[in-house]
């Protein structure tokens, strides 16, 4: 599979530049870069997320859940075995 791709200029700080040089195979610099940049951006685009569903879960929206989540689902599994029992 061929993933399509375009050169892109960017200003490295030199220490970064010399790091890279000197841990990754000159052939393989754009792809560790690309991985890396995805990684990041990967990181960025969840902190985005977290934010922003921040506060979606209400407890009053959940009364089923009052009791804790141990008592929820002890309930959940006795109602299932009555039904498969009867």
């Amino acid at each position: 599979m061929t993933v399509s791709a375009r050169q892109a200029n960017f200003m490295l700080p030199d220490d970064l530049l010399n790091d890279l040089k000197q841990f990754v195979g000159q052939r393989q610099q754009s792809r560790f870069v690309a991985e890396a940049l995805r990684k990041e951006l990967q990181r960025e685009k969840m902190k985005i997320a977290l934010k922003t569903s921040f506060g979606a879960w209400k407890s009053e929206d959940h009364p089923e859940l009052q009791g804790g989540t141990d008592h929820y689902i002890r309930t959940q599994r006795k109602s299932s075995r009555s039904e498969r029992s009867a």
